[in-house]
Formats: structure tokens, C-alpha cells, sequence
């Protein structure tokens, strides 16, 4: 059924005859007759009693009560698809690895959805390994997550390598140190995330070249943003990525340690064609670049696929984060 046959015949209803109705629609009124009579045969009714005047039917004034809600939710449906196009509507999929999700996310999309108040935002966390899956699957339309194995569909596009701190009970030696290296921590209890998490490799490659063996054993815990509350119950020490543990939460110290080197980089994950991607979803890509640049963070000169440019010493194991 054509949406103008409907105006066509809401507009007759409106004025009253199909004269005036062919006027105000600048057709000829054979048109709009044989414009009423398509209708008709489409629905299989007859619409108007044609006399001196015209009436309605009773299947006319049905179809008549329904015909402006048809065309309200027409209209409604071409402004959300103009939007759409221009990039100022839609839903965006946004999948993230911790400690991003619960630390960057919320003042990308604030900023983001301040300057695009109709966009919808569907959150979705998970390890990059998970990420880079459900990428694959069309189930979300980027990720912020660090740099995952190489996949000739994925482009990983950097943003800046995380930075590490050592987190401590407030009440433990070190919190009143200013010069803290890693040898000063071979005696201590650490707190670390599972294996194949990427910060955890990291930790374990430097604690390896300048410690050796720790001397006591290590507690694992699952979530990177939980650490800090077992530190804080003086269950051990850790070496964190700053945005998981900063600001410090009370009953711990957040130090500085000289010889730490830098995190994993963690930047944004995409499907190399752009072409099944919305623009509203390019835009927040573009916004996330914008959100990170000003803060003279590493940026590069245009994506690489993913898993190019691995950082020494096992990057490409981080996929497991």
C-alpha cells in the first residue's frame, strides 16, 4: 500500500470533496480518483458512497480512524531514518575490557551523547579476546580494548599505552617512599589477575628481568577494578594500570615506581570495511580519538590490523585479557 494513496484519501476526507482534495495536492482530480479507486482494489472495500456529496463507508471511516497513525508513525520512521543517515541517530554498540568499561566508557559516551542526544548506547564488556568475536559476529561495532592477535579482518587503531602504579595498603612501609623500584619489591605478597590477562604479563616480564622469583606467594584475582579493594584489605600489594587504582580509594596509597615500563596499548577495535558500519558508529570512533588527543597521548597516523605492531615480550599473548 502506497503512503501517498493513504494522504490522498485522508486529504478528501479532510476537505470534503475530491476536487478541493486534487487543489490542495496540485494533482488533477482524474488522478485522485483513479488514486481512490487503486485503494480501494488494494484493500478490497469500498471507501466512499459517491452522491451530490460523499460519505464515508463504514470500512472508510475504519480505515480512515487508522489512517493518521499510519502516516504519523510514516513520518516518524523518515525523520528517524534521516537522523539516521546523517549520523545523528541510531544505536551504537560499544564493547569494552576492563578497566576501561568502568573507567573511560561512561566520559566517552557522556561527552558523545551530549552532542548526539538521540543516539542509544548498548554497553557490552568482556575480554579482548571476547571483543574481537562478537566484532566478527556483528554483534558489536567497536571496542576499546588492548591490541588483540592478528586477524586480516579486524583493524586495531592505537590510542595510548597504559601506564602502571604500584597500589599499597596506607599503612605499609612503602607508602611513605618516594623513590620505589622494583628490587625494593621481592619480599612482597602480589596480587595479580589471571594469566592471560595482559597487564599480568606485562607485570610478571618486568618483575622477571629485575626481581627474579618473588618470595611469597600471590593471590589472583579475577577483575583488574577489584584489586584495589583487596589491597585496601591489606591482603597484598599490586602493580595496576593507573586508571583501574587512581584516585586512591581510602586505606591504600597509589606510588610511583621508577623502573616500571610502560602497559600494554590499549586503543580501538574495528571491522576493516567500513561498509557495514554506521556512521553514527564512525562518529564515536572519531569522538574517542578526539576525547584522548588533547591529553598528548601516543595516537598513530591511521589504523593497523590488528595485532601489527605487538609490543615485545608477548603482546600478542594479551588476547586472553
Amino acid at each position: 500500500m502506497e503512503i501517498r494513496l493513504i494522504k490522498t484519501f485522508q486529504t478528501i476526507v479532510k476537505l470534503g470533496n475530491f476536487q478541493r482534495a486534487a487543489e490542495a495536492l496540485q494533482y488533477s482530480q482524474p488522478t485522485i480518483t483513479i488514486q481512490i479507486k487503486k485503494l480501494e482494489e488494494e484493500l478490497g472495500v469500498k471507501l466512499f458512497e459517491r452522491g451530490k456529496t460523499i460519505t464515508l463507508t463504514t470500512a472508510g471511516r475504519l480505515f480512515h480512524e487508522r489512517a493518521d497513525s499510519l502516516l504519523r508513525e510514516y513520518d516518524d520512521l523518515n525523520v528517524a531514518l534521516v537522523d539516521y543517515i546523517k549520523g545523528e541517530a541510531g544505536l551504537v554498540r560499544i564493547g569494552a575490557s576492563e578497566p576501561s568499561a568502568s573507567n573511560r566508557v561512561p566520559e566517552i559516551l557522556a561527552a558523545f551523547t551530549k552532542l548526539k542526544s538521540k543516539v542509544q548506547a548498548k554497553v557490552t564488556i568482556g575480554t579482548t579476546k571476547e571483543l574481537a568475536g562478537m566484532l566478527l559476529e556483528d554483534r558489536i561495532d567497536l571496542a576499546l580494548c588492548n591490541q588483540p592477535e592478528p586477524h586480516l579482518e579486524l583493524a586495531f587503531h592505537p590510542l595510548m599505552n597504559e601506564t602502571f602504579k604500584l597500589i599499597v595498603p596506607d599503612d605499609h612501609p612503602l607508602a611513605a617512599r618516594d623513590d620505589i623500584r622494583l628490587r625494593d619489591l621481592q619480599d612482597e605478597k602480589f596480587l595479580f589477575t589471571p594469566g592471560s590477562c595482559a597487564f599480568r604479563i606485562r607485570i610478571e616480564e618486568m618483575i622477571t628481568k629485575q626481581i627474579g622469583k618473588l618470595r611469597q606467594s600471590s593471590i589472583e584475582v579475577a577483575g583488574i577494578t577489584a584489586i584495589k579493594y583487596f589491597v585496601q584489605s591489606r591482603l597484598g600489594i599490586a602493580l595496576a594500570p593507573e586508571v583501574a587504582v587512581t584516585p586512591a580509594i581510602p586505606g591504600t596509597a597509589v606510588k610511583d615506581v621508577a623502573d616500571l615500563s610502560d602497559g600494554p596499548s590499549l586503543g580501538i577495535l574495528t571491522r576493516r570495511s567500513a561498509s557495514s558500519t554506521s556512521r553514527i558508529s564512525l562518529e564515536l570512533v572519531e569522538e574517542i580519538k578526539r576525547i584522548y588527543a588533547p591529553r598528548g597521548l601516543a595516537q598513530a597516523d591511521g589504523p593497523v590490523r590488528a595485532g601489527e605492531q605487538a609490543q615485545a615480550g608477548g603482546q600478542a599473548r594479551a588476547a586472553g585479557i
